[in-house]
């Protein structure tokens, strides 16, 4: 009797854990948008963006540093979904590269994703070395997060 309650007390335990583990992945794949302070309307150009903006480019590094620890490689404005957003990209002390999106008029910063690379395996979902990128940088970003360990 006691072997069958450490069973389902087990079994229970795991599925918990891969719940709470399935939604942190919904969590960092949920890269869109759906809110922001600075609404784009269709007929506004890019070249407006900047005058727009009630942060300066250096308040959103600042923004995305405090989010994402690491170096910044680029910082634009962008037109994410209708809002007015900085997309803050941020090499990791891993090498990995994040994408900070940080609103343009509150400086809240609304999502983090793992960049993709431009090259065609990345596309395809391999490495270079032959694993899965999907699960591989998935892991270094939670391991960089200090959630799993290598």
């Amino acid at each position: 009797m006691k072997k069958r309650w450490i069973h389902i007390i087990g079994s229970a335990a795991l599925i918990m854990g891969l719940a709470v583990v399935g939604t942190s992945f919904a969590k960092l794949e949920d890269n869109e948008i759906h809110d922001g302070t600075i609404r784009i309307e269709k007929q506004v150009e890019e070249a407006d963006f900047p005058s727009l903006a009630k942060l300066t480019p250096a308040q959103a590094v600042h923004k995305a540093l405090a989010a994402v620890h690491g170096q910044v490689l680029k910082t634009e404005l962008e037109n994410e979904n209708g809002f007015l957003v900085y997309g803050v990209e941020v090499v990791t002390a891993a090498r990995a590269i994040v994408e900070v999106k940080v609103d343009a008029g509150s400086g809240k910063v609304l999502a983090k994703n793992l960049d993709k690379a431009d090259d065609e395996d990345h596309e395809r979902g391999e490495k270079k070395d032959g694993g899965d990128c999907k699960f591989n940088c998935l892991f270094e970003y939670y391991a960089e997060k200090g959630y799993v360990s290598h």
